[in-house]
C-alpha cells in the first residue's frame, strides 16, 4: 500500500513520535473531510470513501471496502471525522514506515480496528485480512502468534497484543541505533583534522 504523488496527503506532516497530525494539519484534514461529505451530513458513506481512497492510494476495491467495514464499527454505513482521521494516520504511518510505531502509540484502537468479530480477540484470520494496513508480512504474522499467544487458543487478547506492539518498538529502536551506529563508523575520524589543515592552509594564502 503507498499514497499516490501529489496527492493532498503528502503535504501533511505526521509527528514521527505520537504518529498524529499537528493541529494545524488536523483542521486542514477537517476542511478536506467538509469537501468530500458531499451531502453535507458529517459523514461519508462507503461510495465517497471508496472513490477517496482511490484516488490517494494503491489499494484493490476488496481492500477499500474491508477498511470502511472496519471503521464502520456500529454498522451505520457511515463514517465520521474520527474514523477518517485515524485511517489518514494509518495510511501516513505506513508512508513513512511508521507502522509498527503507530500500532505501539495507538495499541488501544487498533486492537478494536483488527478485532473484526468484537470478540476482544485478534486471531491469525483477522490479522491476515489486515496486515496490508500496517506492512506485516506472512512471516512475521506466524511468528507473533508462535510468541505472543501466551494461552495458547491461537487468539490474542489485548494484554497479548499490548506484548508484541512493545516488541515491535523495541526492535525499531534497536535497529535504529544500529543504522546510526554503522552510519557513525562509515564518517573519516581525520575529516575533522583534515578540515582544519584546508582553514589554515587558506588563511596564509
Amino acid at each position: 500500500m503507498r499514497l499516490k504523488p501529489g496527492c493532498f496527503l503528502q503535504f501533511l506532516y505526521l509527528d514521527k513520535i505520537h504518529c498524529l497530525l499537528s493541529v494545524r494539519n488536523a483542521r486542514a484534514l477537517a476542511e478536506y473531510f467538509q469537501l468530500l461529505d458531499v451531502h453535507k451530513k458529517n459523514t461519508l458513506n462507503d461510495l465517497q470513501l471508496y472513490h477517496f481512497l482511490r484516488y490517494v492510494t494503491d489499494l484493490t476495491k476488496k481492500q477499500i471496502m474491508l477498511v470502511f467495514d472496519l471503521l464502520d464499527w456500529n454498522a451505520t454505513g457511515e463514517i465520521g471525522f474520527d474514523e477518517f482521521y485515524m485511517l489518514v494516520c494509518i495510511l501516513m504511518s505506513h508512508e513513512n514506515h511508521l507502522e509498527k510505531q503507530f500500532i505501539y502509540q495507538h495499541s488501544g484502537p487498533v486492537f478494536e480496528l483488527l478485532d473484526m468479530d468484537g470478540g476482544h480477540t485478534v486471531g491469525p484470520r483477522e490479522f491476515q485480512a489486515t496486515r496490508f494496513l500496517f506492512n506485516i508480512k506472512k512471516q512475521e504474522l506466524e511468528k507473533i502468534f508462535k510468541d505472543f499467544d501466551v494461552s495458547g487458543d491461537e487468539q490474542l487478547n489485548y494484554k497479548e497484543f499490548k506484548m508484541f506492539t512493545i516488541f515491535c518498538i523495541d526492535r525499531q529502536q534497536k535497529k535504529e541505533k544500529e543504522k546510526k551506529k554503522r552510519l557513525d563508523e562509515e564518517i573519516p575520524e581525520s575529516s575533522g583534522a583534515d578540515l582544519t589543515k584546508i582553514s589554515m592552509h587558506q588563511l596564509h594564502l
